[in-house]
């Protein structure tokens, strides 16, 4: 029964699943600006401070706030600095950069990046 059930889960394109995942944490940088940005114009009692060609407000507001809660509770604590190292800063970090800065060994960092990148998928809704 067990594997008749196994049998049922498609299987999915681990590259495909990461490079939609990287791609969507690289627009919730942007994104996590805009909101931002967003929020001192409000403060400061203004509307508009740049012309807008699309309004997604609510669109980027939804996706920010469901990406912070996907890292904040499905991931644990290595998991979410290896995704916030890697993905989440400023300059394009290498994996052994951060495999160094989090005292791990290559193996070790590979599953658990692996792990993290499908466990924020599957909380995303990718997969």
């Amino acid at each position: 029964m067990l594997t008749n059930q196994l049998c049922l889960i498609p299987e999915v394109n681990e590259k495909q699943v990461r490079q939609t995942l990287i791609n969507e944490l690289k627009l919730y940088k942007a994104l996590k600006v805009k909101q931002e940005n967003l929020d001192e114009q409000k403060a400061n009692g203004i509307l508009t401070l740049f012309p807008k060609l699309k309004d997604q407000n609510v669109c980027s507001e939804l996706k920010v706030r469901q990406i912070e809660r996907a890292l904040e509770y499905s991931l644990d604590e290595i998991e979410q600095d290896i995704i916030r190292m890697k993905y989440l800063t400023s300059r394009m970090v290498k994996d052994l950069e951060v495999c160094e800065e989090l005292g791990l060994k290559k193996d070790r960092y590979y599953k658990l990046k692996k792990q993290a990148t499908f466990k924020l998928s599957t909380a995303l809704g990718i997969i």
